[in-house]
């Protein structure tokens, strides 16, 4: 129900706009401006700001001004992430109150809720193809009960984050089928054409998503004489975002959705938002333009929420989400590091730290603006070697060799490796091999034959998350690795997973197993333990703050990876052996990059060196001051 607007509503309103006006209205003339309906369509826009902002309830209203007052909120280091998908973890909405005890138990304060909003039928890749945006899965119940579960999230301080696809919609979204039946207008929210000619010329420089299931990127539809762009499915429609009522639509759809209670909004597939032919159409500067411009929306009409920008590319490609130049702290609060979870299986199976250390080191600032990463060691999609040929020459590597290894490697082919995983989305063509597979089992734990295997295996997964933690930003624990759950291949026996080797690392919850967690010498409680150790121990260091600087250190042994987190308080000098052998390293270079104490906040203990050295044992991590 709509609430009649305050004087104090509308001078707050007013000051948001001016603060962020000049962030948003240049974009959009950038982008906009030549067309004749470009007074129109901001005219719109600013009405519909006013209407989300009338609309917002109260408490949400107190939580913009909050954070407006404490706008690193985000950056601190008490924030951990948990991903899951509903069904996968509580079934549905309302099973998610009941698992609350078990978020707080971890030390959870952040939830990302993989895709909710109402999917096509069928095949929806996961349930990225949205048919409304407006809607819940009905699987997973209403909109009346994701606001429930947003309101309890909310009260035990624990930040909601959801799926918001901005790169198309499922091909049953009302908007395709107006299209379908021919309204120019909704023709237009699309990229549709009337022959082949353009489609072809455009297909000479884009990449194909899917090679295996979903080759090119248009689809021919008979019935209704179009061409459809369809980048990554033929049933997921390519807005078109030239289109300014697309825009209008988007804020209108980011707005209702913070007025249910989310927090951070993840914005999907945005690197592929802007087409110029001749180009891979992806991370043109038009789509930093639209994202500088969706985030001052937000910060006018919706001050709490964050946006999570999620492009998962190159290090150079993927700064400018969070920012860069004229976008400068303007952008995406939240980018997904996957430089860091790259080279994290990288050093792991090379037991070598010097191409990490090369690429964390050259490629990435040692702080941003008023924006921060999301680290994580596994997510819920494959993983793909986005090691440069360059990088790899820098140490000695040869690119192309040292991808196919990684692939061979984790995929459990390699002679001697430790992991059990399974191939995604082989292009013959070019070699490219991606993989899936759980965390527990790519660090060992499926494969391992002895109680020595276990152990290192657990190591390796515990090293994995005090790496993430240590590092900055946000932590993402993806469900199960907390238990160090293994790979789930019952994805095979069903007919609408099987052509999807991503399935094997999106197993259901082990409630059982979760319910031992407290209890007896096993892996899962291991892990979990551990786990739980270090989100608490980081909470507890102010010196992870995300806004305090990183700065990758060499340490002179390539199988320990080191770096600072250089913080007003102190120095703190984090060190990770990804080697299954004791290492060292020299007191007097840690001394010289400021450690002090020879205390480990992670254990909380003293270290004793030896002979001038700190002796490391296998996986080792550690915090020292």
């Amino acid at each position: 129900m709509a609430r009649t607007p305050s004087v104090a509503d509308d001078e707050i309103f007013n000051l948001r706009h001016a603060r962020s006006a000049p962030d948003l209205f240049p974009m959009l003339e950038a982008l906009y401006g030549a067309r004749s309906d470009y007074a129109a369509f901001r005219d719109k826009l600013v009405k519909a700001l006013k209407k989300g902002w009338e609309e917002r309830p109260a408490d949400l209203k107190r939580l913009d001004l909050a954070r407006d007052l404490e706008p690193d909120w985000f950056q601190r280091p008490g924030m951990a992430g948990y991903v899951f998908y509903i069904d996968r973890f509580a079934g549905t909405l309302r099973g998610i109150l009941d698992k609350l005890d078990y978020l707080d138990d971890l030390g959870v304060t952040y939830v990302h809720l993989m895709p909710c909003l109402k999917p096509r039928p069928g095949d929806s890749d996961g349930g990225y193809s949205v048919m409304d945006y407006r809607q819940i899965n009905p699987a997973f119940g209403t909109m009346e009960d994701f606001e429930t579960v947003a309101t309890a999230l909310r009260a035990r301080g624990i930040s909601l984050c959801v799926d918001l696809v901005l790169n198309h919609t499922a091909k049953e979204h009302a908007w395709a089928k107006k299209a379908a039946k021919g309204d120019p207008k909704y023709q237009d929210y699309y990229l549709m054409f009337d022959n082949p000619d353009l489609p072809q010329q455009y297909e000479r420089t884009l990449v194909e998503v899917f090679p295996d299931n979903a080759p090119g990127n248009f689809t021919h539809y008979p019935d209704i004489g179009k061409w459809v762009w369809t980048t990554f499915n033929e049933h997921q429609w390519d807005l078109n975002w030239a289109n300014p009522a697309v825009f209008l639509e988007i804020v209108e759809v980011m707005l209702f959705l913070a007025n249910r209670g989310v927090d951070v909004l993840r914005l999907d597939a945005v690197a592929f938002m802007w087409k110029r032919m001749g180009t891979r159409c992806q991370s043109e500067p038009e789509v930093h333009m639209l994202l500088q411009a969706l985030r001052a929306c937000s910060r006018i009409a919706s001050a709490a929420v964050l946006h999570l920008e999620e492009a998962i590319v190159a290090p150079a490609e993927m700064l400018p989400y969070l920012g860069r130049g004229k976008h400068d702290g303007k952008e995406g609060n939240l980018a997904y590091h996957n430089s860091l979870m790259v080279q994290f299986w990288s050093s792991l199976a090379t037991r070598d730290t010097r191409l990490m250390s090369h690429v964390l080191a050259t490629h990435f600032p040692d702080r941003l603006t008023n924006a921060t990463y999301a680290t994580y060691i596994r997510c819920h999609d494959d993983i793909g070697w986005a090691v440069t040929d360059e990088d790899a020459a820098a140490v000695g590597l040869s690119g192309h060799g040292h991808r196919g290894f990684l692939s061979d490697f984790y995929e459990g082919s390699f002679p001697g490796t430790f992991a059990t995983g399974e191939l995604f989305q082989v292009n013959e063509a070019t070699g490219d091999k991606r993989i899936s597979g759980s965390f527990a089992s790519l660090a060992g734990l499926e494969r391992a034959a002895d109680p020595a295997g276990v152990e290192m295996a657990v190591q390796r997964i515990l090293m994995g998350h005090a790496l993430i933690a240590a590092w900055g930003g946000i932590p993402l624990i993806y469900m199960g690795d907390e238990l160090a759950l293994t790979n789930d291949y019952s994805y095979r026996d069903d007919p609408h997973l099987a052509h999807d080797s991503r399935w094997v690392h999106r197993p259901r919850m082990d409630w059982g197993l979760a319910e031992t967690r407290h209890s007896g010498d096993t892996p899962a409680s291991r892990v979990f333990w551990g786990t739980k150790a270090i989100l608490a121990r980081r909470k507890a260091v102010p010196a992870l703050h995300g806004g305090v600087p990183v700065r990758v250190a060499a340490a002179g042994n390539p199988g320990v990876f080191a770096f600072q987190r250089v913080a007003p308080t102190g120095v703190l000098l984090a060190l990770f052996n990804f080697t299954e052998h004791w290492q060292e390293v020299p007191e007097g270079w840690a001394r010289a990059l400021g450690v002090g104490e020879m205390r480990d906040l992670l254990s909380d203990q003293r270290v004793e060196t030896h002979h001038g050295q700190i002796v490391l044992p296998p996986y080792a991590r550690v915090w020292l001051v």
